[in-house]
């Protein structure tokens, strides 16, 4: 007999100024069922999650509960509907026990003082359901593993009632032999009547692990189908549309020796076996979901992360980079991912975040900056990359994205690399900036410099890349040329054997 549902959200609308992230979703998840959400990066899923978890309230639309309507004022309120959530991350207090964490912030209190006896009791019997050791409870949290720590997450989000638990992205920071453990645990919750609802790039998990799947696309649910009927390709063709990705044309392939190569390289618990050729003039691709190692590959090639085995080689010699200075030294440079975390000085100039890498060449006398020839190269690279400001001595953070990240870009180019290394270029920028960043990186190309781009935006991936490699959980998977189509490549990130 169908039951009723356990949440529905039908026709709800929300935007952010001009923004629609959400122009019209519906939505519905029934007890004892695993419901995937998916969709690319910006296709409104995130902020349907908010929505359901109390983040963010729509600006149109209906929520009901068991039947009933409701308006989700809160996280407070959703947590005490019974709608918990546990992030990719664990948001847990590592110095804390695993039972101090699950009740943190809803102690059992008994005459005024908190019932660590009945805490410890309740969180053993919540870590044997999900088949963890009860010795577990006492621990420090951060003595667990990544994947248990996610585990006493769950465990938090069962403490209280719970009648709907939304995993986001759960998957992406564990190996195979935890995510079925995972797996496990999302099937005994269903059983005993919790609504799960499971958010994930990647799509062979969800034909193993979901019983309904809902895409969106471009802010909107296309539908939702039983997962019977489903196949990754068919999910990923969902996602796209029909529309291709655009292409920037066909550019002339580069001959020569390679300015890059990676040899078996590996690093514990990220990525394994990666091996690449990359040739002067090349632009290649590096594309994959969230966790699939990526990242990583980049880091270690600049030196950020050490390897557990294989070469870096640059222009026929092994380097084995131990800091950033030592790979800036072999004539590599690296737009980092998070310009704000990751090298921007938001309170200093523009000639101040240029030149801070460069101290030892804009020099006089190994002393003193020569601030005459700081100036000028200064001004030259922001005329060349088309920097929108008042004047080098404007501070960066008084600049739109897209012209911060168009400073951290004029950085690496003071000293002309030999490689060039872009972890997600166009993140957080316009549309009209990252048309820019993009022909920046052409004519780079252009005149020689090697440049590797990890991103997991697979429209810009398609765009600029002579040749795409995917990585999916820590290796290569696959090779696309120029001519490549979205729907394969997003298939071959998701998981499609075919």
């Amino acid at each position: 007999m169908p039951q009723e549902p356990r949440l529905t959200l039908a026709g709800v609308v929300k935007s952010y100024g001009a923004v629609k992230a959400i122009r019209h979703a519906d939505f519905e998840v029934q007890p004892g069922q695993v419901h995937a959400l998916v969709g690319e990066n910006g296709a409104g899923k995130s902020t349907l999650i908010k929505i359901m978890a109390g983040a963010t309230m729509p600006d149109a639309g209906s929520v009901t509960y068991d039947g009933q309507p409701v308006t989700i004022a809160s996280t407070v309120h959703a947590i005490e509907l019974g709608i918990a959530t546990v992030y990719q991350e664990p948001q847990l207090f590592s110095e804390l026990s695993v039972a101090e964490n699950v009740f943190m912030g809803r102690e059992m209190v008994t005459r005024g003082r908190v019932d660590w006896a009945a805490q410890n009791e309740r969180v053993v019997s919540l870590l044997e359901a999900l088949g963890l050791s009860a010795k577990l409870a006492t621990a420090t949290v951060g003595s667990l593993s990544v994947a248990t720590q996610q585990q006493v997450s769950i465990a938090k989000a069962l403490a209280g009632k719970c009648g709907i638990l939304i995993l986001d992205e759960p998957s992406a920071i564990l190996t195979d032999a935890e995510i079925e453990v995972l797996f496990g645990i999302i099937r005994r919750l269903a059983e005993d009547g919790v609504a799960i609802v499971y958010i994930s790039h990647r799509l062979d998990e969800v034909v193993k692990i979901a019983d309904q799947v809902t895409v969106m696309r471009d802010g909107s649910t296309i539908g939702t189908f039983p997962i019977q009927d489903m196949s990754v390709r068919s999910i990923a063709e969902l996602m796209v549309g029909e529309a291709l990705s655009e292409s920037s044309g066909p550019r002339t392939a580069p001959e020569g020796e390679p300015v890059l190569e990676l040899k078996s390289l590996a690093r514990s618990g990220s990525f394994h076996d990666v091996s690449l050729q990359l040739r002067s003039g090349e632009i290649l691709g590096l594309y994959g979901l969230v966790g699939s190692g990526v990242a990583e590959i980049a880091e270690c090639i600049y030196g950020l992360a050490k390897t557990s085995a294989g070469d870096i080689v640059i222009e026929g010699r092994a380097i084995a980079p131990r800091t950033p200075r030592e790979a800036a030294d072999a004539g590599i440079a690296l737009l980092p991912a998070n310009r704000k975390t990751e090298g921007m000085f938001s309170f200093q100039s523009i000639a101040f975040n240029v030149s801070i890498g460069h101290l030892r060449r804009l020099s006089r006398g190994k002393a003193f900056v020569d601030r005459r020839r700081e100036r000028s190269v200064v001004r030259d690279l922001m005329k060349r990359l088309a920097v929108r400001a008042s004047d080098e001595n404007q501070p960066v953070g008084n600049l739109s994205g897209g012209n911060a990240q168009k400073v951290m870009l004029a950085r690496q180019l003071v000293e002309r690399p030999k490689l060039l290394l872009l972890a997600e270029p166009t993140q957080g920028v316009d549309i009209g900036a990252k048309e820019e960043i993009h022909r920046i990186i052409t004519d780079l190309a252009d005149n020689g410099t090697a440049v590797l781009v990890a991103t997991s935006d697979l429209q810009e991936a398609l765009r600029i890349a002579d040749r795409l490699l995917i990585v999916r959980t820590g290796t290569i998977a696959a090779e696309f040329g120029p001519d490549a189509r979205q729907v394969d490549v997003l298939a071959a990130a998701a998981g499609d054997r075919a």
